[in-house]
């Protein structure tokens, strides 16, 4: 069986502004479950990336180890990537993005990933507010070990064999909103409608995005008793509103719908409309939005959409004051000043 995908299209497939198909943001072909919400996520990312015209040789896309991990040989087969070691996806994409800042750095972990053995990794990357977009594909399950229980599985969720999860979850859109993060949503690998928008915002913010996405595992965790199966999270959907995403190219229309409206522009000009389900919802406020997280849990609801965004927010860039040249476009006298120049440093250590 051949994983590599047909170079065939039609020649007349629709392009961008700077000329690619969508085709040109495919990866190889799945070996995921058939039906997986992972396969969902990768097409969004193709489709996100292909609307906002990205040159596919200026991402970076990365992972760490398990089946959401897997997913970036699935989308942009023409870009850098890096599959590291389980759980440290966040030090790869550090020392990478500190290295060349003008690549785009897309990571794909999952629950397991993130929220047990990256938990460490994942809370630094937050707060030092890397600039990357960070998709966490939640499962709440280990696929790859047969479906256990993860640290995101909510307390009374049962595994396919009929036990009990007796735990606290850890709610990693919470966990970021406390951390930091300057752009915060949630949403679901079977609302492509929700997920583009997002995506697209997302890509264009200036710092750390982070974009918890509920994706079921059909084989492990899409049975009567999980609160992580298709039915289960459709049926539990609460969102804060719908989003559109505006890049700065097109024109802006008003929009005279029913409920209030918020506009909110990004440092690259483009704009992310959220029609509001709640009038009284500010996604610029990161207490309110930490509590409005927290009521629909208590009700038993999944709130997704767009959750926070600052649109003043510093990357780390900014924030220790590195170069703008890459590293890799340096000589080795600039990488290397000598030995006077490191005991200037050393000096102002002591």
């Amino acid at each position: 069986m051949s994983y590599i995908r047909s170079k065939f299209e039609h020649p007349q497939a629709q392009q961008n502004t700077l000329g690619f198909t969508r085709r040109d943001y495919e990866g190889s072909i799945s070996t995921l479950c058939a039906g997986c919400g992972h396969d969902s996520i990768s097409a969004a990312i193709v489709q996100a990336c292909f609307e906002l015209a990205i040159e596919p040789h200026r991402v970076a896309k990365l992972s760490g180890i398990g089946c959401s991990s897997k997913t970036p040989t699935y989308f942009l087969g023409q870009s850098h990537g890096f599959n590291s070691v389980h759980g440290r996806m966040p030090s790869v994409a550090t020392g990478a993005n500190l290295a060349n800042r003008d690549l785009m750095y897309i990571g794909v972990s999952g629950d397991g990933d993130t929220a047990s053995i990256g938990m460490g990794q994942f809370a630094h990357v937050v707060r030092r507010s890397l600039n990357m977009v960070y998709i966490v594909e939640n499962n709440g399950c280990y696929g790859l070990t047969k479906g256990q229980d993860s640290a995101t599985a909510d307390v009374g969720s049962k595994s396919k064999a009929g036990k009990e999860n007796m735990y606290q979850p850890i709610d990693l859109v919470s966990q970021a909103l406390q951390l930091g993060a300057s752009f915060v949503a949630r949403s679901f690998s079977g609302d492509k409608e929700q997920l583009v928008p997002l995506l697209k915002a997302a890509i264009s913010h200036h710092g750390f995005a982070f974009i918890d996405v509920i994706s079921p595992c059909v084989t492990f965790n899409n049975h009567p008793g999980s609160t992580k199966n298709y039915e289960f999270v459709r049926d539990h959907l609460n969102a804060t509103g719908t989003v559109d995403f505006i890049p700065m190219r097109e024109e802006i229309i008003t929009r005279y719908e029913k409920g209030s409206t918020q506009d909110v522009t990004l440092h690259d000009g483009s704009v992310i409309s959220l029609r509001k389900a709640a009038e009284d919802y500010n996604a610029t406020d990161r207490g309110q939005s930490l509590q409005k997280v927290r009521e629909a849990d208590t009700r038993g609801e999944i709130l997704t959409g767009l959750l926070f965004v600052d649109t003043d927010a510093q990357d780390v860039h900014s924030v220790i004051n590195t170069s703008e040249r890459p590293l890799n476009s340096m000589s080795e006298k600039e990488l290397c000043p000598g030995s006077e120049a490191l005991e200037r440093i050393n000096e102002s250590l002591r």
